[in-house]
């Protein structure tokens, strides 16, 4: 599975910025998609995820300023950004989690090429 992101960008304090990511290639179920962020010397964080069944996790961070939003159809997922604040900035990074056959129930990952998001203050 490849994961394609399109979008961040530059943007002030305040500002709104949206993310999306598409997969495409070969598998059963696209059980899981959802969007990481990483800063340089720290760990990648979860940001936000959302399971087919529409249960969704934010980071407390993100709560209540953040929206992730799938087309399970299209194999989408977008993530909209409002009330950005510095501290938001970091390579963002696609994920999905994945069964390759209905005949394995395991979950395999991939990952989609970061995007830059600055929020300058």
């Amino acid at each position: 599975v490849q994961l394609q992101a399109s979008g961040g960008g530059l943007v002030q304090a305040g500002g709104s910025l949206r993310l999306s990511c598409v997969a495409s290639g070969s598998f059963y179920s696209m059980d899981v998609m959802g969007w990481y962020r990483q800063t340089p010397g720290k760990q990648r964080e979860l940001v936000a995820s959302m399971r087919n069944s529409g249960s969704i996790d934010y980071a407390d961070s993100v709560e209540g300023r953040f929206t992730i939003s799938r087309d399970i159809a299209r194999n989408t997922v977008t993530l909209q950004m409002n009330s950005l604040k510095p501290e938001d900035s970091a390579v963002y990074h696609c994920a999905a989690d994945y069964r390759r056959s209905r005949w394995l129930s395991t979950q395999s990952r991939s990952w989609g090429q970061g995007t830059q998001v600055t929020v300058s203050s």
